[in-house]
């Protein structure tokens, strides 16, 4: 195979991956009409239309999804290929793809990334932080963080935190003006602020449990949103009582004052956090540092 050809094949396997021409050519360090000449070329080359295009979306044709099916493997092998022999020189360098939760990026990573990089400082970390569960096999990440029970299938799955428990909460001025409810029942008589699952567009019904009684409770108020700072927030501005994460800076508001528990009696817990990738991946050494980071264990273990 000529270089041309590879690099023409490179190019298709990067845009039918990240199903965007500016995305791709941002990855491989060319602009975007380098890009989109190089994937003519290949058509013109084989003869046929490869991608589908429109002014939102780029998407295979029957051609290109069976090219894609054959040659996606092979670059897979030769990625795993590339590594271990860099690995081998005792080097630890390369591109990192992470796909995570707002939660874990915002408790677990942002915190740990200066001394990650400091020992790895020819390590790229690429992090997507993606409530909406995305697949990071599709996705081409080499590792995402999600809550436990929401791990993809056919993983290797490593816990990060302990269960994460659910509070609902309030500002003391909401309080003061409109009381505390005493049963999960009464929260449909207050002003909430709602979440949207990233998922599916629903708006998530709220789970409670007190001595073995499970309650689901669908709620109403000024604010829905899918991003946790916004709901926090709205209710630190008093506009109703918010469902979070206690270990998502409720905790530390709690502590200080600026919100109040409601329901304390009602609770909940979530599987702790975990990081995922496939089983049937090599594991490359970069991200079994970043997992030992982490895990406050290896080189980070007395930092």
């Amino acid at each position: 195979m000529r270089g041309s050809e590879f690099t023409e094949l490179k190019a298709f396997v990067a845009v039918v991956e990240r199903q965007s021409f500016a995305r791709a050519a941002e990855h491989l360090g060319v602009s975007p009409s380098a890009l989109s000449q190089t994937i003519r070329q290949l058509e013109g080359r084989l003869g046929t239309r490869l991608l589908n295009r429109t002014t939102r979306s780029v998407a295979p044709s029957a051609s290109g999804e069976r090219l894609y099916a054959r040659i996606a493997p092979l670059f897979e092998e030769l990625a795993v290929a590339v590594a271990e022999t860099c690995e081998a020189t005792g080097r630890v360098n390369g591109t990192l793809r992470i796909n995570t939760l707002g939660i874990a990026a915002r408790t677990l990573i942002a915190p740990r990334l200066a001394r990650f990089h400091q020992a790895y400082p020819d390590v790229v970390v690429d992090i997507v932080v993606d409530d909406a569960l995305s697949d990071i096999v599709s996705g081409r990440f080499d590792a995402g963080i999600r809550v436990g029970g929401q791990l993809e299938k056919d993983m290797v799955a490593i816990r990060l935190t302990p269960d994460l428990n659910m509070v609902a909460v309030a500002s003391p001025d909401y309080v003061a003006r409109r009381g505390t409810p005493r049963s999960p029942t009464e929260l449909q008589d207050h002003a909430c602020i709602n979440w949207r699952l990233q998922s599916d567009g629903r708006q998530y019904r709220w789970e409670f449990k007190k001595r073995g009684r499970h309650l689901e409770v669908a709620v109403d108020g000024p604010v829905v949103t899918n991003h946790a700072d916004v709901g926090i927030a709205a209710a630190l501005a008093g506009l109703g009582i918010a469902y979070h994460f206690e270990q998502d800076r409720v905790g530390e508001l709690l502590a200080q004052g600026l919100l109040v528990r409601v329901l304390a009696d009602w609770s909940v817990s979530r599987p702790g956090l975990f990081l995922y990738y496939p089983n049937r991946r090599h594991r490359p050494a970069l991200l079994g540092a970043f997992i030992d980071c982490l895990l406050d264990q290896g080189v980070f273990g007395n930092r």
